[in-house]
């Protein structure tokens, strides 16, 4: 998944044309809890990038560990602060190689996470780094518990 700043109405009906042209359906392709899970990411990712404060809040649970691959470790209210001073923003994100594994009220969710950031300077950087996701179910509805970046 490719997402930026641009609009990306394309995205949906590849998704659909792509599913079809495999035999099924995008919900057929997981089970209920995984596609409410792999919509949850997604969510969160456009989230990161618009820097939409109230869905951030609506999706990382209050005891979010929010871990970077530098090895710095966030509360759910520093996670969205930094994201919200834009000391670096992002500009794209790509997840690839997307797996969600739910069991009970929780999801892990590995991937590999390729993008953009950029600084108040104009100075892009990009990153391409793994990630592990930990997400529970909170009355009805999925949250980041955790999350683990690792350089590859």
């Amino acid at each position: 998944m490719t997402f930026t700043r641009r609009p990306i109405a394309l995205a949906g009906a590849a998704a659909l044309l792509g599913a079809t042209l495999l035999g099924g359906t995008p919900a057929q392709a997981q089970s209920g809890d995984q596609a409410q899970v792999a919509r949850a990411v997604e969510a969160l990712t456009k989230a990161m990038i618009a820097v939409d404060r109230p869905q951030l809040e609506a999706l990382a649970s209050d005891q979010l560990s929010y871990g970077h691959s530098a090895g710095r470790i966030e509360t759910k209210k520093q996670f969205i602060d930094n994201l919200q001073s834009r000391a670096s923003a992002f500009r794209t994100i790509d997840l690839s190689d997307q797996t969600v594994s739910v069991t009970e009220n929780e999801a892990i969710v590995r991937h590999l996470f390729t993008g953009e950031t950029v600084d108040p300077a104009g100075k892009v950087t990009p990153v391409r780094i793994g990630v592990l996701q930990v997400w529970r179910k909170e009355a009805d509805h999925w949250r980041l518990l955790a999350r683990q970046a690792y350089r590859i």
